[in-house]
């Protein structure tokens, strides 16, 4: 594990977009809400051990808010994928900590013009937000939206996400978050949905 700390990932995709046209969310609905994360399958932590994930535990928790408030869902996606296995991950995490990295992004939007309020997720490896989070938010204009983190854990919580994007995100006001542990990512419904309500996203 990464300085004490535990690498809880979470799934990527592949954008289904066709050649040449602009990459672009899921269209969920009319709402000006985006939710865009970040999340890695296979190998990963859990309960101490490994378990290989079909779908990580990001997207489980993406895709849960997403259907509860019916908006658009991105998910981003690693030009160079992460490894399935979870020990080659967390050393690919270390370098890219350690070198302030900024992982190239296969389907990096090109404006969030659209939307007031940002849904930012992620796993939180080794305190903080993979790396390819400051890609994303560092290559888009924030001005004047509401963003609100939402991360997958083993021990860190909501990590060092809100100072992050407080830094990559200028101009942004950043709101309430919402941790969910990686092993309880299938029974988050309730914990999302009172989230939602406390940030005026859900009546």
């Amino acid at each position: 594990m990464l300085a004490g700390a535990v690498l809880t990932a979470l799934s990527g995709c592949r954008s289904s977009r066709q050649p040449g046209s602009e990459p672009g969310p899921e269209r969920r609905g009319p709402r000006s809400v985006l939710v865009a994360y970040f999340s890695r399958a296979g190998e990963n932590y859990w309960n101490g051990g490994r378990r290989r994930l079909t779908i990580g535990n990001t997207q489980v928790v993406a895709e849960t808010i997403g259907e509860l408030i019916g908006t658009d869902v991105h998910r981003i996606d690693a030009a160079d994928p992460y490894p399935d296995a979870y020990d080659p991950t967390v050393e690919r995490n270390v370098r890219e900590q350690r070198d302030d990295a900024k992982p190239a992004i296969a389907n990096l939007l090109a404006s969030i013009d659209r939307y007031d309020t940002v849904l930012l997720g992620s796993p939180i490896w080794n305190v903080r937000a993979p790396m390819i989070m400051s890609t994303f938010t560092e290559g888009l204009d924030f001005t004047g939206k509401i963003v609100h983190p939402f991360t997958t854990y083993a021990m860190s919580g909501l990590g060092t996400t809100e100072r992050d994007y407080a830094a990559t995100c200028p101009g942004a006001t950043l709101g309430e978050g919402l941790a969910v542990r990686g092993e309880e990512a299938t029974a988050a419904g309730p914990a999302a949905e009172a989230w939602l309500r406390r940030i005026g996203l859900k009546p």
